[in-house]
């Protein structure tokens, strides 16, 4: 099968409280990931800021900015152009007085603003309360044409649940994207985090297998509050191997050759996608079946 070759990039950083300087830093990172031949890059969830999310504050809904007219945007909208790559950029969004969400913005090669994302699934923990903050999206689920591949993107608590994954691939989707912010509490066991980072990227690799795609998963690094962000970003490839794996501790970027082109090679061989039996799924609409 022909082979399609398209180079993603990854940044794994650390964030601190000037929301600039992380803004600067994640910049350098992807001059350099484009130096070195990326096409795509994505950026972990919520990159300008520390992880708000772990208090109830209303001070820190001033850190959301309006998409695509807020400053983000339009200055990754001018360094996709300039550098000719496509960018996936998590944003705190405000979409009105007193309505805000959890969104990604997927820029093309050229600079053109494709469109956003709003994650649809919304968790509410202690140390994660994000439903103080985010509405639950309302725009669907959402598959770009980019220049060098077509992508789909969820973000960070969508990946525990397999049908956005299995909708987005049904768009037509070759990659899937997570921006995410997750960690391990500082008081649980070294089994204990071992446990719940092994869960993540389980349930994120039976995601590539069922539907064909490769997943690419972006997470933070560092201490913030009571939260250690367990860093290990990776990618993995239609089969659920992982081709790539990020360290849990280290500020870093890399970049990922994935050939689409495998695609049609592993699906022929697995044929999940032809055996579905869709007239038997009906009951997954319903929240429970008593």
């Amino acid at each position: 099968m022909k082979s399609k070759n398209v180079s993603v990039g990854i940044i794994q950083l650390a964030c601190g409280a000037d929301t600039n300087q992380n803004l600067s830093k994640t910049i350098e990172r992807i001059y350099a990931l484009a130096k070195e031949g990326a096409e795509i890059i994505c950026l972990q969830e919520l990159f300008r800021s520390l992880y708000f999310c772990n208090v109830e504050d209303h001070a820190n809904f001033a850190l959301a900015e309006a998409i695509p007219e807020g400053e983000s945007t339009q200055i990754f909208q001018r360094i996709a152009k300039e550098l000719g790559i496509v960018i996936i950029a998590s944003l705190f969004e405000r979409r009105t007085a007193g309505l805000y969400h959890n969104t990604t913005v997927v820029i093309d090669a050229d600079g053109e603003y494709l469109g956003k994302y709003r994650k649809h699934h919304i968790p509410d923990d202690p140390g994660f309360y994000e439903k103080f903050y985010f509405t639950e999206g309302d725009g669907g689920y959402k598959v770009f044409n980019t220049k060098f591949a077509k992508i789909g993107v969820l973000i960070c608590w969508d990946q525990w649940y397999p049908e956005p994954a299995r909708i987005t691939s049904l768009m037509g989707a070759e990659i899937l994207f997570y921006p995410t912010a997750i960690g391990w509490e500082l008081e649980t066991s070294e089994q204990t985090n071992q446990e719940q980072y092994n869960a993540w990227q389980t349930m994120q690799r039976s995601h590539a297998i069922a539907n064909g795609v490769y997943v690419v998963s972006v997470n933070r690094v560092g201490i913030e509050d009571v939260t250690n962000f367990w860093g290990g970003s990776f990618v993995a490839n239609p089969m659920g191997s992982v081709i790539y794996q990020a360290s849990h501790t280290d500020e870093l970027h890399h970049i990922q050759t994935l050939d689409l082109g495998k695609i049609e090679h592993y699906r022929t061989i697995w044929p999940f996608l032809r055996d579905r039996r869709i007239n038997t799924y009906s009951p997954i609409t319903e929240r429970f079946l008593d």
